[in-house]
């Protein structure tokens, strides 16, 4: 075997950085240390997650947001350590720097997008981990947030994993961020154009105090919104902080009531109807029972009749 030769193919430069040769042996060495480094990182973030920072007393997305703060730095620090070990220097890579950046903008531009999204995510925390959200369709539970995306728990109890760049992008509702844990709940309510509004006013009252989620104060309140054409439309506006992120639930819980109590005191639900106005005289023609049987021989009669008449003809 040349040992020889191979040695010299592993040690002879075949390309020049700035003023630093780098050769197979450089290269190999230095990806051993960016390895290195990536478990260094994954370590160092292991260690705050789920060790240290389980001590204190942050809540549980700040605690996600540090560790991966300072594992990017760590993984920073180490790459430029690496490069300034095998003898380049920093500064000689402004050419590949330059290229590098042309390469993100036409192929990487999502994929860095997502990163500096995950990076604001992360420094501002518009959301955390546990915090219910919505964002676009989906609506659930924060689970992680990632350096490119955020994993989410569905009601449905299905994870989907959105990119960082939606939550910048789009419009988001946060449920759980925010100092104040009450939410209002609006549920529209038509009643048939007989009824007597004070007395639904009252039963819809009545129903929001019986309900166990709902506050009574801020206590729950009537709006008379319009009077419509085959119904009048109310609105029962109710404040609750039990079942943030999942308004649904309030809201079935609430319109059961209402079907229950309305049914018990006789209150109509509306239906599409129309009236009907003639102006005019409308002649009406009342036979008895016997004339009705004898119709049909009188219009058999009077259909022989033209027939005979167009014969003659």
């Amino acid at each position: 075997m040349n040992w020889e030769g191979i040695t010299n193919f592993l040690t002879k430069p075949f390309v020049t950085l700035g003023k630093t040769p780098i050769s197979v042996t450089t290269l190999i060495g230095f990806v051993l240390m960016v390895v290195a480094v990536v478990i260094l990182a994954r370590w160092t973030r292991w260690l705050l997650d789920k060790r240290l920072l389980k001590r204190t007393k942050l809540d549980p997305g700040l605690q996600q947001a540090i560790a991966r703060i300072v594992s990017y730095l760590v993984l920073l620090l180490g790459v430029m350590i690496g490069l300034q070990t095998i003898g380049i220097e920093l500064t000689s890579l402004h050419v590949l720097a330059g290229a590098l950046g042309v390469g993100l903008g036409f192929g990487l531009r999502n994929v860095v997008e997502n990163f500096v999204s995950g990076l604001i995510i992360l420094g501002e925390r518009p959301i955390q981990v546990g915090d219910r959200i919505e964002v676009g369709k989906y609506a659930g539970k924060v689970l992680e947030v990632g350096a490119r995306s955020t994993t989410i728990r569905t009601n449905d109890n299905v994870i989907v994993i959105v990119p960082n760049s939606d939550f910048i992008k789009d419009k988001v509702i946060n449920w759980s961020h925010h100092r104040d844990p009450k939410m209002r709940v609006r549920l529209p309510v038509g009643v048939g154009t007989d009824s007597d509004l004070r007395k639904v006013e009252k039963l819809l009252l009545d129903v929001a105090r019986d309900n166990k989620h709902v506050l009574q104060d801020p206590a729950p309140s009537v709006r008379l919104i319009r009077f419509g054409d085959n119904a009048h439309e109310l609105e029962l506006r109710v404040w609750t902080e039990d079942i943030i992120g999942h308004p649904t639930k309030l809201k079935s819980e609430l319109y059961f009531a209402i079907w229950d109590k309305f049914r018990e005191e006789n209150i109509e639900l509306p239906f599409p109807q129309r009236d009907l106005r003639v102006r005019g005289p409308v002649q009406v023609e009342m036979e008895t029972p016997e004339e009705e049987e004898e119709r049909p021989e009188r219009e058999e009669g009077k259909q022989g009749e033209k027939q005979s008449t167009a014969l003659t003809h």
